[in-house]
Order: C-alpha cells, then sequence, then structure tokens
C-alpha cells in the first residue's frame, strides 16, 4: 500500500480510497483477508479508530464483511446498497414507482432475450415451475408474488451477466411494495389469470431458445403491470 496518499488529516474517505486501491492492488477476491487495523493503521499512519470507522463505512456499502475477532474479508456482490439507496430514494419522492418499473422493463427485456440464449435447460425448467406454481397457487396471492419474483430473479441469472442479476436484485424490496397493488388493481381474476399466463408463455419462450418473442412478451407483461399499478392511483 506504499505511495497511496491519504491526506494529511486522516479522513476516513482517504482511508476508504486506500482500502479499495489495496484490494483491485493485490487481487483480492471475496473471502480474502485485508491486513489488520494495527498494520494498516501504522501502514496509514492514521489511527485505528479511523481504519475502523472506514471498515464500517465499507460494510455498510457491502463491499467488507466483518466478524467480531476476525480480519475484515472482501465480500461478495450484494445488491443491499443499491436496494437502500432505490428505497431511499422511492421514500423521499425524488424517484418514483413508474420510473423504477421504466428502468426494469428496458432491463428484463434485455435479460429475458439473454436468457433465451444462454440458459441452461435446468434454468429453463425453474422458470417454467415457477411461473405454473404462480397458476396452481393462484388463491393465495402471496405464494405467487415469491414465484413471481423468484421468476424475474431466474431469468437475470439465466442471461449469465451478474450485473443484471444485481441491479434486479436491488428492486426486490420495492416490488414487495407494489406487487399487490397491482394485484389488486386488476379488475378481474380473469386479469391475474392472464398475467400468470404470460409469465408461463416469457417462460416457453426462454425454454425454446426464442430471444425476439421473450422480449416482446415481457415488454408486454410490464406494460400491463405499469397500466394496473396506474389504475391503482400510483404514479
Amino acid at each position: 500500500m506504499v505511495g497511496v496518499e491519504v491526506g494529511s488529516d486522516g479522513r476516513v474517505d482517504g482511508v476508504i480510497g486506500a482500502l479499495t486501491s489495496y484490494i483491485r492492488d493485490h487481487e483480492l477476491g471475496p473471502g480474502d483477508s485485508l491486513p489488520s487495523e494495527l498494520a494498516l493503521s501504522k501502514e496509514l499512519s492514521v489511527s485505528r479508530t479511523v481504519i475502523r470507522e472506514a471498515f464500517r463505512s465499507l460494510a455498510a456499502m457491502r463491499l467488507l464483511d466483518l466478524h467480531v475477532g476476525k480480519r475484515a474479508r472482501v465480500a461478495e456482490l450484494d445488491h443491499g446498497a443499491m436496494s437502500l439507496m432505490i428505497e431511499h430514494g422511492l421514500g423521499t419522492e425524488q424517484i418514483s414507482v413508474h420510473q423504477i418499473y421504466d428502468v426494469r422493463r428496458t432491463i428484463e427485456m434485455r435479460t429475458a432475450s439473454l436468457a433465451a440464449l444462454r440458459r441452461s435447460e435446468e434454468e429453463a425448467r425453474i422458470l417454467i415451475d415457477h411461473a405454473k406454481a404462480m397458476e396452481t397457487q393462484f388463491h393465495s396471492p402471496e405464494t405467487v408474488m415469491e414465484h413471481d419474483l423468484a421468476f424475474h430473479l431466474g431469468i437475470a441469472r439465466a442471461s449469465k451477466n451478474p450485473i443484471f442479476l444485481l441491479i434486479l436484485g436491488a428492486f426486490q424490496a420495492v416490488s414487495r411494495q407494489t406487487w399487490p397493488i397491482g394485484w389488486r388493481s386488476r379488475s378481474s381474476d380473469e386479469d391475474r389469470h392472464s398475467m400468470n399466463a404470460l409469465h408461463l408463455a416469457i417462460a416457453k419462450a426462454i425454454n425454446a431458445g426464442d430471444p425476439q418473442e421473450a422480449s416482446q412478451l415481457m415488454a408486454k407483461h410490464f406494460d400491463e403491470s405499469a397500466k394496473a399499478l396506474l389504475a391503482a392511483g400510483i404514479a
């Protein structure tokens, strides 16, 4: 870590920059340990309190894992920090539900297309199973919701791009708030059955390896979901 500048005042943000540089420069991966607080304190000429605060900040961003009595370790990629940012933006009215759905529509058209090209047989089977379960569990909306959320994450996973999985994972908390509203706002059970059937059609298009059909069906799904939320007064 020699040569890394943290500033004469030993500010936490400078130490954060030094620690992230250390991770990159030493090619550390998930589960790898950083040096001890004492070693870093000496190396960066700052107090252990500053090091500890930098660790906490990085842990809050889900970049480090901290456990009492153990050295800080590089964390697995996690959507938690992004999820908090999205929920904060929604709660403070800096973003809207429909803006979120607009982004999701764009991303999920792409994930559906890629999943049709890249999915494994097992991933395709899981998607079909989730879609069928949405219909067989029709009279348990909470169960339908869980299969619906897992269905969309499953498509992102099948796209073989972990960034898509992170982004869509970050939308899960908001989706849990809006999904029941969208379900109730559909005018009849027939409309709800139609939504479930659309999920199965998407799964079958992915299973068939048809990226264009999968993408178009996903666009239709989000257009109908946006209408349902508008009907419920969600702007």
